[in-house]
Protein backbone atom coordinates (compact mmCIF):
# COMPACT_ATOMS: atom_id res chain seq x y z
CA UNK A 1 0.00 0.00 0.00
CA UNK A 2 1.15 3.37 -1.25
CA UNK A 3 2.43 5.40 1.19
CA UNK A 4 2.94 9.63 1.14
CA UNK A 5 6.23 11.11 2.05
CA UNK A 6 6.40 12.39 5.32
CA UNK A 7 4.35 9.66 7.39
CA UNK A 8 6.78 6.58 7.15
CA UNK A 9 7.91 5.15 10.65
CA UNK A 10 11.82 3.66 10.75
CA UNK A 11 10.24 0.43 12.49
CA UNK A 12 7.50 -0.43 9.73
CA UNK A 13 9.17 -2.80 6.12
CA UNK A 14 8.33 0.47 4.21
CA UNK A 15 10.53 2.20 6.17
CA UNK A 16 13.40 -0.03 6.64
CA UNK A 17 12.97 -0.53 2.48
CA UNK A 18 13.42 3.33 2.24
CA UNK A 19 16.62 3.16 4.45
CA UNK A 20 17.86 0.03 2.49
CA UNK A 21 17.27 2.00 -1.12
CA UNK A 22 19.00 5.42 0.40
CA UNK A 23 21.74 3.53 2.49
CA UNK A 24 22.61 1.39 -0.36
CA UNK A 25 22.43 3.73 -3.44
CA UNK A 26 24.35 6.73 -1.83
CA UNK A 27 27.05 3.10 -0.50
CA UNK A 28 27.85 2.63 -3.88
CA UNK A 29 28.72 6.15 -5.00
CA UNK A 30 30.97 6.44 -1.30
CA UNK A 31 31.80 2.28 -1.81
CA UNK A 32 33.36 3.41 -5.14
CA UNK A 33 35.41 6.93 -3.85
CA UNK A 34 36.75 4.64 -1.19
CA UNK A 35 37.62 1.52 -2.85
CA UNK A 36 39.61 2.89 -6.01
CA UNK A 37 41.70 3.76 -3.69
CA UNK A 38 43.12 0.15 -2.40
CA UNK A 39 42.93 -0.52 -6.26
CA UNK A 40 45.71 2.14 -7.21
CA UNK A 41 49.21 0.28 -7.52
CA UNK A 42 47.36 -2.40 -9.86
CA UNK A 43 46.04 0.21 -11.70
CA UNK A 44 48.93 2.07 -12.44
CA UNK A 45 50.94 -1.37 -13.24
CA UNK A 46 48.23 -2.76 -15.46
CA UNK A 47 48.04 0.49 -17.21
CA UNK A 48 51.68 2.28 -16.74
CA UNK A 49 50.06 5.15 -14.87
CA UNK A 50 52.40 7.95 -13.83
CA UNK A 51 51.38 9.37 -9.79
CA UNK A 52 49.47 12.21 -11.58
CA UNK A 53 47.42 9.46 -13.74
CA UNK A 54 46.64 7.87 -10.43
CA UNK A 55 45.76 11.32 -8.41
CA UNK A 56 43.64 12.39 -11.67
CA UNK A 57 42.01 8.94 -11.31
CA UNK A 58 40.84 9.99 -7.53
CA UNK A 59 40.29 13.62 -8.31
CA UNK A 60 38.70 13.14 -11.65
CA UNK A 61 35.64 11.76 -9.60
CA UNK A 62 35.81 14.09 -6.81
CA UNK A 63 36.26 17.05 -9.06
CA UNK A 64 32.41 16.76 -10.53
CA UNK A 65 30.77 15.31 -7.43
CA UNK A 66 31.87 18.55 -5.62
CA UNK A 67 31.26 20.66 -8.61
CA UNK A 68 27.75 19.35 -9.45
CA UNK A 69 26.43 17.70 -5.95
CA UNK A 70 24.53 20.92 -5.32
CA UNK A 71 22.80 21.18 -8.37
CA UNK A 72 22.04 17.39 -8.42
CA UNK A 73 20.10 18.50 -5.28
CA UNK A 74 18.04 21.51 -6.57
CA UNK A 75 16.99 19.11 -9.65
CA UNK A 76 15.79 16.62 -7.19
CA UNK A 77 14.23 19.43 -5.15
CA UNK A 78 12.46 20.69 -8.83
CA UNK A 79 11.96 17.40 -11.20
CA UNK A 80 11.15 14.62 -7.98
CA UNK A 81 13.64 13.13 -5.48
CA UNK A 82 13.13 10.05 -6.41
CA UNK A 83 13.43 10.37 -9.53
CA UNK A 84 16.67 12.40 -9.71
CA UNK A 85 17.98 9.12 -7.56
CA UNK A 86 16.89 6.43 -9.92
CA UNK A 87 18.45 8.44 -12.81
CA UNK A 88 21.47 9.46 -11.04
CA UNK A 89 21.73 5.22 -10.09
CA UNK A 90 21.43 4.34 -13.37
CA UNK A 91 23.82 7.01 -15.24
CA UNK A 92 26.42 5.74 -12.26
CA UNK A 93 26.04 1.90 -13.06
CA UNK A 94 27.10 3.28 -17.13
CA UNK A 95 29.69 5.36 -16.30
CA UNK A 96 30.81 2.39 -14.39
CA UNK A 97 31.18 0.07 -17.41
CA UNK A 98 32.99 2.99 -18.76
CA UNK A 99 35.49 2.76 -16.30
CA UNK A 100 35.67 -0.97 -16.21
CA UNK A 101 36.38 -1.57 -20.01
CA UNK A 102 39.20 1.70 -19.74
CA UNK A 103 42.11 0.68 -21.94
CA UNK A 104 44.55 3.49 -20.82
CA UNK A 105 44.79 5.73 -17.60
CA UNK A 106 43.56 8.88 -20.05
CA UNK A 107 39.70 6.80 -20.62
CA UNK A 108 39.88 5.82 -17.16
CA UNK A 109 39.75 9.59 -16.25
CA UNK A 110 37.34 10.81 -18.20
CA UNK A 111 35.33 7.82 -17.36
CA UNK A 112 35.90 9.23 -14.01
CA UNK A 113 34.89 12.28 -14.12
CA UNK A 114 31.18 11.51 -15.64
CA UNK A 115 30.97 8.78 -13.19
CA UNK A 116 31.38 12.16 -10.57
CA UNK A 117 28.48 13.77 -12.46
CA UNK A 118 26.46 11.09 -11.89
CA UNK A 119 27.68 10.61 -8.39
CA UNK A 120 25.86 14.15 -7.83
CA UNK A 121 22.66 13.28 -9.22
CA UNK A 122 22.68 9.95 -6.99
CA UNK A 123 24.12 11.52 -3.44
CA UNK A 124 21.98 14.49 -2.18
CA UNK A 125 18.89 12.55 -3.33
CA UNK A 126 20.01 9.41 -1.03
CA UNK A 127 19.45 12.22 2.05
CA UNK A 128 17.09 14.04 0.89
CA UNK A 129 14.13 11.39 0.32
CA UNK A 130 15.43 10.32 3.90
CA UNK A 131 14.17 13.69 5.40
CA UNK A 132 11.07 13.94 3.02
CA UNK A 133 9.76 10.70 3.93
CA UNK A 134 9.97 9.91 7.44
CA UNK A 135 7.76 11.52 9.72
CA UNK A 136 9.12 14.48 11.93
CA UNK A 137 9.65 12.28 15.16
CA UNK A 138 11.49 9.41 13.27
CA UNK A 139 13.66 11.61 10.87
CA UNK A 140 16.51 11.98 13.64
CA UNK A 141 16.61 8.24 14.19
CA UNK A 142 16.56 7.87 10.40
CA UNK A 143 19.50 9.85 9.84
CA UNK A 144 21.10 8.65 12.33
CA UNK A 145 20.77 5.04 10.81
CA UNK A 146 21.94 6.62 7.43
CA UNK A 147 24.61 8.30 8.86
CA UNK A 148 26.02 4.75 9.95
CA UNK A 149 25.64 2.56 7.55
CA UNK A 150 26.98 5.18 5.10
CA UNK A 151 30.09 5.60 7.04
CA UNK A 152 30.07 1.82 7.08
CA UNK A 153 30.00 1.34 3.59
CA UNK A 154 32.56 3.79 2.83
CA UNK A 155 34.64 2.20 5.13
CA UNK A 156 34.17 -1.63 4.03
CA UNK A 157 35.28 -0.34 0.53
CA UNK A 158 38.80 -0.86 0.86
CA UNK A 159 38.07 -4.93 1.83
CA UNK A 160 35.65 -5.48 -0.69
CA UNK A 161 37.90 -3.65 -3.40
CA UNK A 162 41.03 -5.53 -2.00
CA UNK A 163 39.29 -8.79 -2.27
CA UNK A 164 38.00 -8.47 -6.00
CA UNK A 165 41.53 -7.03 -7.03
CA UNK A 166 43.28 -9.49 -5.38
CA UNK A 167 40.63 -12.94 -6.99
CA UNK A 168 39.25 -11.11 -9.79
CA UNK A 169 40.59 -8.12 -11.27
CA UNK A 170 40.61 -4.16 -10.53
CA UNK A 171 37.86 -3.71 -12.76
CA UNK A 172 35.44 -5.54 -11.13
CA UNK A 173 35.28 -2.85 -8.60
CA UNK A 174 33.61 -0.87 -11.29
CA UNK A 175 31.67 -4.22 -13.00
CA UNK A 176 30.23 -4.46 -9.50
CA UNK A 177 28.08 -1.96 -9.19
CA UNK A 178 25.81 -2.39 -12.01
CA UNK A 179 23.68 -5.24 -10.31
CA UNK A 180 23.91 -2.98 -6.77
CA UNK A 181 22.17 0.01 -8.92
CA UNK A 182 20.00 -1.45 -10.55
CA UNK A 183 18.71 -3.21 -7.40
CA UNK A 184 18.81 0.12 -5.60
CA UNK A 185 16.28 1.38 -8.79
CA UNK A 186 13.64 -1.44 -8.40
CA UNK A 187 13.33 -1.02 -4.44
CA UNK A 188 13.37 2.56 -5.03
CA UNK A 189 10.48 2.52 -7.48
CA UNK A 190 8.43 0.09 -5.16
CA UNK A 191 9.14 1.18 -1.63
CA UNK A 192 10.28 5.40 -1.79
CA UNK A 193 7.85 7.35 -2.71
CA UNK A 194 8.05 10.72 -4.46
CA UNK A 195 8.39 13.87 -2.98
CA UNK A 196 9.52 17.40 -4.59
CA UNK A 197 9.65 21.04 -3.24
CA UNK A 198 6.63 22.41 -4.76
CA UNK A 199 8.17 26.42 -3.60
CA UNK A 200 11.61 25.18 -5.30
CA UNK A 201 12.21 27.67 -8.44
CA UNK A 202 12.54 25.99 -11.62
CA UNK A 203 15.59 27.75 -12.61
CA UNK A 204 18.98 26.27 -11.52
CA UNK A 205 21.73 27.55 -11.08
CA UNK A 206 23.88 26.37 -14.19
CA UNK A 207 26.57 29.45 -13.93
CA UNK A 208 27.18 28.44 -10.04
CA UNK A 209 28.24 24.93 -11.08
CA UNK A 210 30.48 25.39 -13.82
CA UNK A 211 32.28 27.87 -12.48
CA UNK A 212 32.98 25.88 -9.82
CA UNK A 213 33.88 23.12 -11.66
CA UNK A 214 36.35 25.55 -13.47
CA UNK A 215 37.61 26.82 -10.06
CA UNK A 216 38.51 23.01 -9.00
CA UNK A 217 39.43 21.88 -12.12
CA UNK A 218 42.34 24.76 -12.53
CA UNK A 219 43.42 24.41 -8.84
CA UNK A 220 43.81 20.78 -8.99
CA UNK A 221 45.54 20.41 -11.92
CA UNK A 222 47.90 23.10 -10.73
CA UNK A 223 48.57 21.55 -7.80
CA UNK A 224 49.05 18.30 -9.48
CA UNK A 225 51.09 19.29 -12.59
CA UNK A 226 53.43 21.74 -9.64
CA UNK A 227 54.24 18.27 -7.89
CA UNK A 228 55.26 16.70 -11.26
CA UNK A 229 57.02 19.09 -13.38
CA UNK A 230 57.69 21.85 -10.60
CA UNK A 231 56.53 25.82 -10.83
CA UNK A 232 56.07 26.05 -14.60
CA UNK A 233 54.57 28.89 -16.72
CA UNK A 234 51.57 26.61 -17.31
CA UNK A 235 50.92 25.85 -13.38
CA UNK A 236 51.21 29.47 -12.40
CA UNK A 237 48.75 30.04 -15.12
CA UNK A 238 46.73 27.14 -14.08
CA UNK A 239 46.69 28.38 -10.76
CA UNK A 240 46.19 32.30 -11.43
CA UNK A 241 42.81 31.04 -13.55
CA UNK A 242 41.72 29.23 -10.75
CA UNK A 243 41.78 32.37 -8.38
CA UNK A 244 40.00 34.18 -10.52
CA UNK A 245 37.35 31.09 -11.10
CA UNK A 246 37.02 31.37 -7.54
CA UNK A 247 36.13 34.80 -7.36
CA UNK A 248 34.02 34.64 -10.57
CA UNK A 249 31.47 32.20 -9.13
CA UNK A 250 31.44 34.02 -5.39
CA UNK A 251 30.26 37.02 -7.74
CA UNK A 252 27.74 34.93 -10.15
CA UNK A 253 26.49 32.82 -6.61
CA UNK A 254 25.97 36.60 -5.45
CA UNK A 255 24.02 37.76 -7.92
CA UNK A 256 21.74 34.85 -8.36
CA UNK A 257 18.24 34.95 -7.83
CA UNK A 258 18.44 31.03 -7.14
CA UNK A 259 21.98 30.35 -6.23
CA UNK A 260 23.51 27.23 -5.49
CA UNK A 261 25.35 28.14 -2.54
CA UNK A 262 23.49 31.56 -0.81
CA UNK A 263 26.53 33.19 0.78
CA UNK A 264 24.22 34.78 2.75
CA UNK A 265 24.26 31.79 5.42
CA UNK A 266 27.92 32.03 6.10
CA UNK A 267 26.88 34.93 8.13
CA UNK A 268 26.59 32.15 10.93
CA UNK A 269 29.47 32.13 12.68
CA UNK A 270 29.08 28.53 14.47
CA UNK A 271 28.18 27.59 10.63
CA UNK A 272 31.54 29.11 9.23
CA UNK A 273 33.45 27.47 12.02
CA UNK A 274 32.24 23.58 11.82
CA UNK A 275 33.09 23.96 7.70
CA UNK A 276 36.56 25.08 8.27
CA UNK A 277 36.76 22.61 10.44
CA UNK A 278 34.90 19.52 8.17
CA UNK A 279 37.35 21.32 5.65
CA UNK A 280 40.67 20.75 7.51
CA UNK A 281 38.95 17.27 8.75
CA UNK A 282 38.19 15.52 5.50
CA UNK A 283 41.21 16.76 3.80
CA UNK A 284 43.56 14.86 6.50
CA UNK A 285 41.66 12.06 5.86
CA UNK A 286 41.36 11.95 2.47
CA UNK A 287 44.84 11.92 2.58
CA UNK A 288 45.36 9.00 5.11
CA UNK A 289 43.59 7.13 3.03
CA UNK A 290 45.30 7.94 -0.23
CA UNK A 291 48.62 7.33 1.42
CA UNK A 292 47.80 4.53 3.88
CA UNK A 293 46.74 2.51 0.70
CA UNK A 294 49.57 2.88 -1.27
CA UNK A 295 52.00 2.20 1.56
CA UNK A 296 50.79 -0.86 2.69
CA UNK A 297 50.88 -2.89 -0.92
CA UNK A 298 53.87 -0.21 -2.17
CA UNK A 299 56.62 -0.94 1.21
CA UNK A 300 54.77 -3.61 3.50
CA UNK A 301 54.20 -6.06 0.44
CA UNK A 302 50.57 -6.37 1.82
CA UNK A 303 48.31 -7.77 -0.84
CA UNK A 304 45.64 -5.76 -2.15
CA UNK A 305 42.72 -8.20 0.59
CA UNK A 306 45.38 -7.53 3.15
CA UNK A 307 45.67 -4.05 2.67
CA UNK A 308 41.81 -3.84 2.17
CA UNK A 309 40.86 -6.21 5.48
CA UNK A 310 43.29 -3.76 7.70
CA UNK A 311 40.98 -1.31 7.49
CA UNK A 312 37.72 -3.67 8.93
CA UNK A 313 38.26 -2.63 12.67
CA UNK A 314 36.78 1.39 11.57
CA UNK A 315 34.22 0.06 9.75
CA UNK A 316 33.24 -2.20 12.86
CA UNK A 317 33.46 0.79 15.59
CA UNK A 318 31.74 3.25 13.50
CA UNK A 319 28.82 0.43 13.00
CA UNK A 320 28.73 -0.29 17.13
CA UNK A 321 29.79 3.24 18.55
CA UNK A 322 28.08 6.05 15.55
CA UNK A 323 24.72 6.17 16.84
CA UNK A 324 25.22 6.34 20.23
CA UNK A 325 27.76 9.00 20.30
CA UNK A 326 24.95 10.90 17.91
CA UNK A 327 22.50 10.55 20.76
CA UNK A 328 24.93 12.26 23.12
CA UNK A 329 26.21 14.53 21.05
CA UNK A 330 22.62 15.62 20.71
CA UNK A 331 22.10 15.87 24.18
CA UNK A 332 25.37 17.71 25.62
CA UNK A 333 26.22 19.43 22.48
CA UNK A 334 28.96 18.24 19.65
CA UNK A 335 31.87 20.80 20.52
CA UNK A 336 33.50 18.51 23.17
CA UNK A 337 33.54 14.97 20.53
CA UNK A 338 34.61 17.35 18.20
CA UNK A 339 37.60 18.57 20.27
CA UNK A 340 38.53 14.78 21.21
CA UNK A 341 37.82 12.84 18.22
CA UNK A 342 40.34 14.84 16.11
CA UNK A 343 42.79 14.51 18.91
CA UNK A 344 42.78 10.78 18.96
CA UNK A 345 42.77 10.47 15.15
CA UNK A 346 45.80 12.66 15.22
CA UNK A 347 47.46 10.32 18.13
CA UNK A 348 46.15 7.22 15.43
CA UNK A 349 48.63 8.57 12.42
CA UNK A 350 51.14 9.09 14.81
CA UNK A 351 51.09 5.60 14.87
CA UNK A 352 50.31 4.57 11.69
CA UNK A 353 53.65 6.62 10.62
CA UNK A 354 55.71 4.02 12.01
CA UNK A 355 54.44 1.41 9.41
CA UNK A 356 56.99 0.49 6.67
CA UNK A 357 59.03 -2.39 5.93
CA UNK A 358 58.58 -5.25 7.72
CA UNK A 359 55.69 -4.16 9.83
CA UNK A 360 53.44 -7.05 11.34
CA UNK A 361 49.81 -5.95 11.06
CA UNK A 362 48.66 -7.37 14.38
CA UNK A 363 51.29 -5.29 16.26
CA UNK A 364 52.19 -2.14 14.24
CA UNK A 365 48.74 -1.91 12.05
CA UNK A 366 46.06 -2.87 13.95
CA UNK A 367 46.48 -0.83 17.36
CA UNK A 368 46.55 2.31 15.05
CA UNK A 369 43.66 1.81 12.97
CA UNK A 370 41.90 0.69 16.07
CA UNK A 371 42.44 4.12 17.34
CA UNK A 372 41.55 5.60 14.03
CA UNK A 373 38.65 3.66 14.39
CA UNK A 374 37.67 4.89 17.70
CA UNK A 375 38.71 8.66 16.83
CA UNK A 376 36.13 8.81 13.73
CA UNK A 377 33.16 7.56 15.76
CA UNK A 378 33.37 9.88 18.32
CA UNK A 379 33.93 12.83 15.04
CA UNK A 380 31.59 12.06 12.51
CA UNK A 381 28.10 12.28 14.31
CA UNK A 382 28.50 15.62 15.92
CA UNK A 383 30.02 16.97 13.01
CA UNK A 384 26.71 16.33 11.26
CA UNK A 385 24.44 17.37 14.32
CA UNK A 386 26.96 20.30 14.40
CA UNK A 387 26.80 21.81 10.82
CA UNK A 388 22.86 21.42 10.77
CA UNK A 389 21.88 23.00 13.83
CA UNK A 390 24.15 25.82 13.46
CA UNK A 391 22.65 26.69 10.60
CA UNK A 392 19.13 28.84 10.73
CA UNK A 393 16.47 26.22 10.38
CA UNK A 394 15.03 27.27 7.09
CA UNK A 395 18.38 26.84 5.64
CA UNK A 396 18.91 23.08 6.76
CA UNK A 397 18.98 21.26 3.59
CA UNK A 398 21.86 24.06 2.11
CA UNK A 399 23.02 23.00 5.01
CA UNK A 400 23.70 19.58 4.57
CA UNK A 401 24.91 20.00 1.19
CA UNK A 402 27.17 23.27 1.62
CA UNK A 403 28.68 20.94 4.32
CA UNK A 404 28.89 17.66 1.91
CA UNK A 405 30.76 19.87 -0.74
CA UNK A 406 33.11 21.18 1.64
CA UNK A 407 34.36 17.45 2.42
CA UNK A 408 34.89 16.47 -1.37
CA UNK A 409 36.38 19.48 -1.85
CA UNK A 410 38.92 18.63 1.18
CA UNK A 411 39.71 15.35 0.13
CA UNK A 412 40.15 16.51 -3.83
CA UNK A 413 43.04 19.30 -2.58
CA UNK A 414 44.38 16.67 -0.45
CA UNK A 415 44.95 14.15 -2.72
CA UNK A 416 46.52 16.72 -5.25
CA UNK A 417 48.25 18.24 -2.43
CA UNK A 418 49.62 15.92 0.11
CA UNK A 419 52.74 14.30 -2.66
CA UNK A 420 53.68 17.63 -3.79
CA UNK A 421 54.23 18.50 0.43
CA UNK A 422 55.57 15.15 1.04
CA UNK A 423 58.07 15.57 -1.36
CA UNK A 424 56.91 12.30 -3.31
CA UNK A 425 57.51 12.57 -7.05
CA UNK A 426 56.13 10.66 -10.14
CA UNK A 427 59.17 7.91 -9.88
CA UNK A 428 59.81 7.60 -6.32
CA UNK A 429 55.86 6.52 -5.43
CA UNK A 430 57.20 3.38 -7.02
CA UNK A 431 60.73 3.17 -4.96
CA UNK A 432 59.40 1.40 -1.79
CA UNK A 433 62.30 3.56 0.25
CA UNK A 434 61.89 6.85 -1.01
CA UNK A 435 58.02 6.49 -1.04
CA UNK A 436 58.20 5.25 2.58
CA UNK A 437 60.05 9.00 3.48
CA UNK A 438 57.45 10.96 1.65
CA UNK A 439 54.75 8.77 3.52
CA UNK A 440 55.84 9.62 6.86
CA UNK A 441 55.99 13.23 5.96
CA UNK A 442 52.71 13.37 4.98
CA UNK A 443 51.33 11.36 7.92
CA UNK A 444 52.69 13.87 10.25
CA UNK A 445 51.17 16.69 8.01
CA UNK A 446 47.77 14.84 8.34
CA UNK A 447 48.09 14.55 11.80
CA UNK A 448 48.99 17.84 12.34
CA UNK A 449 46.06 18.74 10.49
CA UNK A 450 43.39 16.83 12.80
CA UNK A 451 45.10 18.39 15.92
CA UNK A 452 44.05 21.68 14.10
CA UNK A 453 40.59 20.65 13.32
CA UNK A 454 40.18 19.48 17.30
CA UNK A 455 41.21 23.10 18.51
CA UNK A 456 39.41 24.87 15.93
CA UNK A 457 36.46 22.94 17.41
CA UNK A 458 37.14 23.47 20.73
CA UNK A 459 37.42 27.66 20.07
CA UNK A 460 35.09 28.46 17.43
CA UNK A 461 32.16 25.55 18.25
CA UNK A 462 29.38 26.68 20.41
CA UNK A 463 28.56 24.64 23.51
CA UNK A 464 25.60 23.52 22.32
CA UNK A 465 26.40 23.78 18.11
CA UNK A 466 23.94 26.25 17.76
CA UNK A 467 23.44 29.98 17.28
CA UNK A 468 20.50 32.43 17.27
CA UNK A 469 19.09 33.29 13.68
CA UNK A 470 22.29 35.89 12.58
CA UNK A 471 20.86 39.71 11.92
CA UNK A 472 20.12 40.04 8.30
CA UNK A 473 19.21 36.62 7.42
CA UNK A 474 15.54 37.42 8.26
CA UNK A 475 14.54 39.59 4.91
CA UNK A 476 16.11 39.78 2.37
CA UNK A 477 18.05 43.62 1.61
CA UNK A 478 15.17 46.51 0.53
CA UNK A 479 17.32 46.66 -2.50
CA UNK A 480 17.33 43.10 -3.60
CA UNK A 481 14.90 40.95 -4.96
CA UNK A 482 14.30 37.72 -2.49
CA UNK A 483 16.35 34.87 -3.42
CA UNK A 484 14.79 31.18 -3.09
CA UNK A 485 17.10 28.93 -1.23
CA UNK A 486 16.62 25.10 -2.02
CA UNK A 487 18.88 22.16 -1.53
CA UNK A 488 18.17 18.16 -2.12
CA UNK A 489 20.96 17.14 -0.23
CA UNK A 490 18.99 17.56 2.48
CA UNK A 491 17.91 16.86 6.16
CA UNK A 492 16.07 19.01 9.22
CA UNK A 493 17.81 19.25 12.44
CA UNK A 494 18.34 16.64 14.69
CA UNK A 495 15.10 16.63 16.78
CA UNK A 496 14.34 20.15 18.01
CA UNK A 497 16.65 23.65 17.94
CA UNK A 498 18.22 23.06 21.00
CA UNK A 499 19.02 26.06 23.55
CA UNK A 500 21.98 27.68 23.99
CA UNK A 501 21.33 26.86 28.21
CA UNK A 502 20.08 23.37 28.43
CA UNK A 503 20.18 19.74 26.14
CA UNK A 504 18.54 19.88 22.82
CA UNK A 505 14.70 18.87 23.02
CA UNK A 506 13.49 15.55 22.42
Amino acid sequence: MAQAAGSIRTGTARGRWVLLATVLGSGIASLDATVVNIALPTIGRDLGASLAGLQWTLNGYTLTLAAFILLGGSLGDVWGRRRIFQLGTLAFAATSLLCAVAPSVEVLVGARVLQGIAGALLTPGSLAIIAASFCVEDRAAAIGAWSGFSGVTAAAGPFVGGYLIQHLSWRWIFLINLPLALFVVVVAQRHVPESRDETAPRKTDVAGALTCVATLALLTFGLIRWGADGMSPLVAASLVLAVLAGVGFVVVERRSSHPMVPLDIFRSTRFTAANLVTLVMYAALAGVFFMLSLQLQIVCGFSPISAGAALLPVTALMLVGSARVGRLAQRYGPRPFMTVGPLVCAAAMLMLRQVGAGSSYWLDVLPAVAVFGVGLTITVSPLTIAVLTSAPQRHSGVASGVNNAVARTAGLLAVAVLPLAAGISETSYLEPAQFDAGYERALIGCAALLALGGLMSALLIGPAGVTPEPEGLEAEPPDRPAQRYHCGVDAPPLGQRPSLSGPPGR
